[in-house]
């Protein structure tokens, strides 16, 4: 194969045309970098001009230009392509590598054997997800994206167990070594432990965050494929398979009866709901709710899926992806400085 270098480097080539003009006869040689970069109608307009050429060799000369131009760089790729055939043969070039290459380099560049592209759930994805909780399949829905954040709770809870492990052991030998700090141990081989420790407690946090997002994305996945498909088979009136897919089955709810993972447990609120009336002539409605709570709190999957969780959810799930305006008045003291 060639390398950089061969690639880059240029020869310099030199074009002879002879022609007569009365009885006089005239040779023009040109010099020419190979490979050749520039547009050759350019080059030839330039040698006539920068030479003062009669109009009558015009097209003859360009003919020729061109001619030499193919010629050349022809000659040039079947002698690179020898050297590069004689490079395989003689054992200096990988021969699996190259075919490797030229493998991929086929199958880029052919339509035929290309990946298909693969669809943007994004463009059209919020109208599916708006149709679809506006339909009598919002309940499984809703049952499908808490089974999907149990199962992540799960997952994290898992992972801090087995980092709180991880660090109450570590704290004891730490203490040990401390307590031999001064006579069998020095400062050097505390620092070496602690950083021993920084290292594995890494390499844990790394490995959960890569199983967290493992299963994060294949949940997306599956959840977006699920909701198009079930999107499209809403839209066929004869597919028998429907009430089956929404069908509502509580006893797939899955719920976690730990009563430390109850970290997500609803607090105590305090609300009002107020109806106003704006305008003089035509007037206007207006529903407003007060509410004492974490603004947070509007963030969080509650763990405990009660019905009046559930409802709060679908209130939510039928605002997402719609074009009604909703906002969040936080309220703060004034002798406190933001």
């Amino acid at each position: 194969m060639r390398s950089s270098k061969d690639e880059l480097r240029t020869k310099e080539k030199k074009l002879v045309y002879k022609f007569a003009a009365g009885r006089e006869n005239y040779e023009l040689t040109v010099p020419i970098e190979f490979p050749v970069q520039e547009n050759p109608s350019h080059f030839h307009g330039r040698l006539m001009l920068l030479h003062n050429l009669p109009c009558f060799i015009e097209d003859d000369l360009k003919k020729s230009l061109i001619q030499f131009i193919e010629d050349e760089t022809i000659k040039d790729y079947d002698r690179e392509s020898e050297k590069a055939l004689g490079a395989v043969t003689s054992g200096e070039v990988d021969l699996e590598h190259l075919v490797n290459s030229w493998t991929k380099a086929y199958t880029k560049t052919t339509l035929e054997h290309a990946r298909p592209e693969e669809p943007n759930w994004d463009e059209d994805f919020g109208d599916v997800y708006h149709d679809l909780i506006h339909s009598p399949a919002s309940e499984t829905l809703l049952n499908l994206e808490h089974n999907y954040f149990v199962s992540i709770s799960e997952l994290i809870g898992e992972r801090d167990v087995e980092l709180k492990k991880l660090r109450e052991r570590q704290g004891v030998e730490m203490n040990n070594v401390m307590q031999e700090l001064g006579k069998s141990l020095t400062d050097q081989d505390v620092n070496s432990v602690a950083a021993q420790h920084f290292e594995s407690q890494q390499m844990l946090e790394n490995k959960w965050a890569n199983e967290l997002k493992q299963l994060t994305n294949i949940q997306k996945q599956e959840y977006q494929e699920w909701v198009i498909k079930l999107h499209q088979d809403l839209k066929n009136p004869n597919n028998s398979s429907i009430s089956e897919e929404i069908k509502v089955q509580p006893s797939q709810l899955r719920e976690s009866t730990d009563a430390s993972a109850r970290i997500y447990e609803e607090q105590r609120q305090l609300e009002e709901s107020f109806t106003i009336h704006l305008g003089a002539q035509l007037k206007t409605m207006h529903n407003l709710r007060l509410l004492r709570a974490d603004m947070l709190d509007f963030c969080k999957h509650k763990r405990n899926y009660r019905s009046g969780v559930k409802l709060h959810r679908l209130q939510t799930a039928l605002s997402l992806y719609s074009t009604s305006l909703c906002g969040l008045v936080l309220l703060v003291d004034r002798s406190e400085e933001h």
